[in-house]
């Protein structure tokens, strides 16, 4: 059965003025700005914000990238020999990564109907800015910017819906700039998963002016692997490297403090401090964290609650399971190596969403392989959901709903 594929995770790679090309100029004079430096001993970009190096990074993602679909065939070869997706290629290399019209061609030709569209450095650059809240507002600013005019916020006519990238410090800021985004046509929002600044619950009743918004505009907000400042957070707590740059994460970084630990906590909190009960129709999505997490953390969700009595409760005691409402308003997107049967089975077919992560050297090789990973083991309605329907649905957009619908020769190249 052939679908045409509405992907949850694709990327770009950004250009080095993605920071500054809108940045206002006193950000600049001041040096308050995210940079690229090349030096021709170096001719690999390092990022900067001001005078410190932005250490997720050991070099710019666009100038050392490992091929779509690397990692896989690293685990396919054994795996345990490091580097894994260090840099084969440039972004360069693959246009379609760098200019919206090649993309939008190149979806066509490998039967994707529509994109999530995010950053790559962006992603591992936000954590660092919260040191200067006014240059991390500014910054992000220009950058949603920057996605406007290289990408687009997608249309029936463009499918790539890209999401600008919004954060909670400024609460202020982030409800002003989600109404700028959403005047300009966003169909969905970023976050960072992790507490806000260090030390608040993202789903604080400060923040609920925020969400209300999001639900009300019925846009998803989406949280998406990256620098969530879990390694700051606890490596040196342990005796490891906090400043490491994510390629060299040591096994117990891996663990601690890359994805997994970040994306469950987040939506720990939003589930366990009832913001789902204070905004009822707001639907969260978690993209390139996989979905191992999952189980443990409903099934220690459930646990927790029926320890807890009525005054154990952060913001109001939950009327309901927490895995219930977890299933209600959150999409996952699995990696291609996840047990993906058991994932539908455990939070139902209209809550997992399929993301290749492409062009990252993480993800598929192309879109549609992730396909076969279902194709046949779960029913048609089922496989046209995860395929298709429900990252159609989170954008208000139509869906296929029959296979009657389906076109039939859509294959992957």
């Amino acid at each position: 059965m052939a679908v045409p594929m509405f992907d949850a995770d694709q990327h770009y790679y950004e250009t080095d003025d993605a920071f500054t090309r809108y940045l206002p100029k006193q950000f600049l004079d001041e040096n308050r700005a995210v940079r690229v430096v090349r030096t021709p001993d170096r001719p690999e970009g390092r990022i900067f914000f001001g005078e410190d190096k932005v250490t997720f990074f050991g070099v710019n993602p666009v100038d050392a990238i490992g091929w779509p679909g690397q990692l896989l065939e690293y685990f396919k070869q054994g795996g345990g020999k490091g580097d894994a997706v260090t840099g084969n290629v440039r972004a360069d290399d693959i246009p379609e990564s760098r200019h919206r019209d090649l993309r939008l061609r190149w979806m066509v030709e490998h039967g994707v109907v529509g994109t999530l569209m995010f950053p790559t450095t962006a992603v591992g650059v936000e954590y660092q800015l919260q040191c200067d809240v006014p240059a991390l507002n500014a910054t992000l600013t220009a950058f949603n910017r920057w996605i406007e005019e290289e990408w687009g916020f997608g249309s029936p006519e463009s499918p790539i819906y890209s999401a600008p990238l919004l954060n909670l410090t400024d609460i202020d800021w982030a409800v002003a700039e989600l109404e700028r985004v959403i005047a300009q046509g966003a169909k969905l929002v970023h976050l960072r998963p992790g507490p806000v600044g260090g030390k608040r619950s993202p789903a604080d009743p400060a923040h609920d002016g925020f969400w209300a918004r999001c639900a009300e505009a019925e846009i998803p907000v989406d949280f998406h692997l990256g620098n969530s400042g879990e390694s700051v957070y606890y490596s040196a707590l342990w005796g490891e490297t906090p400043s490491a740059p994510q390629h060299r994460f040591s096994p117990f970084q891996r663990v601690t403090s890359f994805g997994e630990r970040a994306i469950s906590d987040t939506l720990l909190a939003l589930v366990t401090h009832n913001l789902f009960g204070r905004v009822p129709n707001l639907t969260v999505m978690s993209i390139e964290h996989g979905s191992e997490w999952v189980g443990p953390l409903l099934k220690k969700m459930d646990r927790a609650a029926r320890m807890c009595g009525p005054k154990d409760w952060t913001y109001g005691v939950l009327t309901e399971r927490p895995r219930e409402i977890f299933k209600r308003h959150v999409k996952v997107a699995p990696f291609p190596e996840d047990n993906i049967l058991g994932l539908i089975e455990l939070i139902g077919e209209d809550a997992v969403v399929a993301g290749s992560d492409w062009p990252h050297p993480e993800g598929e090789v192309v879109p549609l392989d992730f396909a076969a990973r279902i194709e046949g083991k779960v029913p048609d309605h089922t496989y046209l959901k995860v395929m298709h329907d429900n990252v159609a649905k989170v954008l208000g957009l139509p869906a296929l709903q029959t296979a009657s619908a389906v076109t039939t020769d859509v294959q992957p190249n």
